[in-house]
């Protein structure tokens, strides 16, 4: 009898879990289903690119292919910032960017690929913006007004867009590049 009922309690948790994995998956927010050319943006040198997968959720950037050459160099790792902190919003919603970081700590770029915000227009969407993160490692403030410049009128979303680069570059390095890097 005590085993029917450990048997059933095990069943539970198992579909619970489940259902868990199912509702996360079904929270990620796709607004674009293909981000080759947008890969090819952030690691121009790339031979090949992985699916996104992984823990965070990541691309990775071969130097060559690696079906063709197992050893193949890695180059860096391409992350959306949604996914992994996906509570970080703007003043109208959550902006989508895609970040690129070397092995080293260093972003290759990031790409805005998706806002609703009101003044996205002159503040997230331009050139500029993703420009000037390019080159800053994952030890740099990433501060508004200092080393981010500051938009008026669109200071939440400016903000926002810095604190999700920055919280998502640190958490991708802490749990996928090497210790050295990230001490």
């Amino acid at each position: 009898m005590a085993l029917k009922h450990l048997q059933k309690a095990a069943a539970f948790v198992l579909a619970l879990g489940a259902a868990g994995v199912i509702a996360v998956a079904a929270d990620r927010i796709y607004t674009l289903p293909d981000p080759a050319a947008e890969l090819k943006r952030l690691f121009p040198t790339a031979a090949a690119f992985s699916p996104l997968a992984g823990q965070p959720l990541h691309f990775k950037a071969y130097a060559s292919d690696p079906k063709a050459n197992p050893a193949a160099p890695l180059l860096g790792l391409a992350f959306w910032t949604t996914d992994l902190v996906p509570e970080e919003h703007g003043y109208h919603g959550p902006i989508h960017i895609l970040v690129g970081m070397d092995m080293t700590g260093v972003l290759t770029g990031v790409v805005v690929t998706y806002n609703s915000e009101p003044y996205g227009y002159f503040s997230v969407e331009p050139p500029k913006f993703a420009a000037q993160f390019k080159g800053k490692t994952i030890r740099d403030p990433f501060r508004v007004g200092g080393d981010v410049d500051a938009v008026s009128r669109a200071s939440i979303s400016i903000g926002s867009a810095a604190r999700a680069i920055r919280d998502s570059s640190r958490m991708v390095a802490k749990q996928l590049l090497p210790p050295e890097v990230v001490k």
